[in-house]
């Protein structure tokens, strides 16, 4: 995209036709720029911010708080939980559960 250097509107495109040389004009203004070769504009984009972890998800549910809950899978009786609004505000909050058993550690959610 390029813009008018005078009134800077985005200027618009005129391909060739019979004797005239392709164009960029600005339809609010006179500006012409004539296209003698092709444009080329190379940008390099920004590196990537690395996105560090707020907190360890098994780590936030140890320390979260105990429901009496069955778990799918061991049919144990107590699960940590922790409550997220992941959707739109007019919807229920969605709660995350952990199985307490230390040889399950199941984790589900309930939407």
């Amino acid at each position: 995209m390029e813009f008018c250097p005078t009134c800077a509107m985005l200027l618009q495109y005129e391909p060739a036709r019979s004797g005239k040389k392709s164009r960029l004009f600005c339809p609010t203004c006179p500006y012409v720029y004539p296209i003698n070769a092709k444009i080329v504009k190379k940008q390099r984009l920004p590196k990537k911010k690395e996105v560090e972890a707020i907190f360890s998800w098994e780590e936030a549910m140890r320390s979260a708080p105990k429901t009496q809950v069955t778990c799918p899978r061991c049919q144990g009786g107590e699960a940590y939980f922790r409550q997220m609004q992941i959707r739109s505000a007019d919807e229920p909050m969605t709660t995350f559960y952990m199985c307490c058993n230390a040889g399950c550690r199941y984790e589900w959610r309930e939407d």
